[in-house]
């Protein structure tokens, strides 16, 4: 029995190890994306917004979708699906990774788009604000906000219903595992960029004073293309589960 347990359990893991680079991306919401705000107009009416507090904006984002989620979203698609579930567990991860995606490539535009601002307006070597409000970065915190809703939700339930009954606490623990795993490999990888990118006719894509001679956007772009990959990695795995009590 312990050994059959423990089989399962190996059986989940290949999809636990999918969301680790949603995670990573979710560690660039408290550093680079903070940096880039605190370059532009943080000011809401007669308010200024401090460039550390918004990280908020996924919190608020996943306090409005949850009952949105579960009062309209799950709702409709028991109808369609004729299920009791509505949308599988699998499923739910699934459109987390896909959300993280276009995440990274809108950070990747907006990005653009701030250095656009920023040479036009003469502002490259300025310390002051630019003419651009820092709510461009609340599109990115959305996309990634509800990334993070479908995914932990989703791969807490997963892990919940489908590890033993005497191991599901380890199992759910694999969501704060993923979390913590993530802002590591995050880190691994802008050390990474920073040593490849670096030399001594180019400075490291990611290092230096001034955010606006930062290649900030091919890291983004980086980034998309690595959750693409993972993406792809983990549809080949969902398609291969096979749920040990499926409850349609």
């Amino acid at each position: 029995m312990e050994v059959e347990e423990v089989k399962i359990v190996v059986k989940i893991l290949p999809i636990f190890a999918c969301t680790i680079m949603l995670n990573c991306c979710l560690a660039q919401l408290s550093t680079f994306s903070v940096q880039q705000a605190a370059t532009m107009n943080t000011k809401f009416g007669k308010l200024k917004v401090p460039p550390a507090s918004l990280p908020i904006f996924p919190v608020l984002f996943i306090m409005i979708l949850a009952p949105i989620f579960d009062y309209f979203i799950v709702p409709f698609a028991r109808k369609v699906t004729k299920t009791e579930m509505g949308i599988t567990h699998l499923q739910r991860i699934g459109i987390g990774l896909f959300l993280s995606v276009i995440a990274m490539a809108i950070a990747a535009l907006v990005e653009i788009k701030r250095k656009r601002v920023a040479t036009d307006s003469s502002l490259l070597e300025s310390s002051k604000p630019l003419p651009i409000t820092f709510f461009w970065i609340a599109i990115q915190y959305l996309f990634l906000g509800s990334a993070d809703l479908f995914t932990l939700a989703g791969l807490l339930e997963f892990c919940f219903s489908e590890a033993p009954f005497s191991m599901r606490s380890l199992a759910t623990s694999l969501s704060w595992a993923s979390l913590a795993i993530g802002y590591y490999l995050s880190t691994a990888i802008v050390s990474i960029v920073n040593s490849v990118t670096g030399n001594s006719k180019h400075q490291p894509w990611l290092a230096g004073e001034n955010l606006n001679h930062f290649h900030l956007e091919r890291f983004y772009w980086l980034m998309c293309i690595l959750s693409a990959l993972n993406f792809i990695h983990y549809l080949y795995w969902a398609r291969k589960y096979k749920y040990r009590s499926v409850s349609s």
